[in-house]
């Protein structure tokens, strides 16, 4: 799964779209998230010295950052500045690589955001090869991180509701069948990076609600009670 939409070619064509709350919102080219305001002054990109504001700046930019990734459905980001949202092409702008790890900290210290173990780039479409904790002797790999719209509690939540909904219980599948089944198909579990469905059913599997288990040489399964 891409990390991030394609980055595009600057232009300054189109055109301020204003939202039904009145908030002024502007698309780049071949993006159709609506950025705000602050995304095309120069000064959102640069470091406040003040505490305060620095606080206040951290806060829009990780509002954004989990806006951004809602709307394209994205589970993880490359965390180079040349690529969007840390980078705005419009004015030639970018976020610092230091300053967009303080914002993935910041985003971390309220379980949103979490960076992407060594060795957890690919995961298979079958489950194997996720490291839905971490994984052993994993290590962080801080180029890349987990940006959680919605943490894995959540996401376990709705898998929860999901396997009530549709009689599951006491159902076997693999997790490649959650991810890319039939069953799932039209439901938000549809099309989920893999490592964080690992995630999200070891959080059902804590509240005694699941077990995780080797299906086969490749793959992982699921039990549902």
């Amino acid at each position: 799964m891409s990390t991030t939409p394609p980055e595009t070619a600057t232009s300054s064509s189109t055109p301020p779209q204003t939202s039904t709350t009145g908030t002024t919102t502007t698309l780049l080219p071949n993006d159709t998230y609506p950025f705000p305001r602050e995304f095309f002054f120069p000064p959102f990109f640069t470091r406040q010295t003040n505490l305060t504001t620095h606080h206040a700046q951290l806060t829009k930019w990780s509002t954004l950052l989990l806006s951004y990734c809602r709307h394209h459905r994205l589970f993880r980001v490359s965390l180079s500045p040349d690529v969007l949202p840390f980078h705005n092409p419009r004015i030639n702008r970018r976020l610092a690589l230091a300053d967009i790890k303080s914002l993935i900290d910041f985003l971390r210290k309220d379980g949103r955001a979490e960076y992407v173990p060594l060795g957890s780039g690919s995961t298979k479409k079958d489950g194997s090869g996720s490291r839905g904790g971490g994984g052993a002797g994993g290590g962080e790999d801080r180029g890349e991180a987990f940006i959680y719209w919605r943490t894995p509690e959540e996401w376990g939540s709705l898998i929860e509701s999901w396997v009530e909904e549709t009689a599951q219980r006491g159902s076997v599948l693999t997790v490649y069948e959650l991810r890319e089944g039939e069953g799932t198909r039209g439901t938000e579990i549809w099309g989920m990076d893999g490592d964080v469905l690992v995630k999200a059913l070891g959080t059902v599997v804590k509240r005694g609600k699941a077990q995780i288990f080797q299906s086969g040489e490749d793959s992982l399964g699921v039990k549902f009670f």
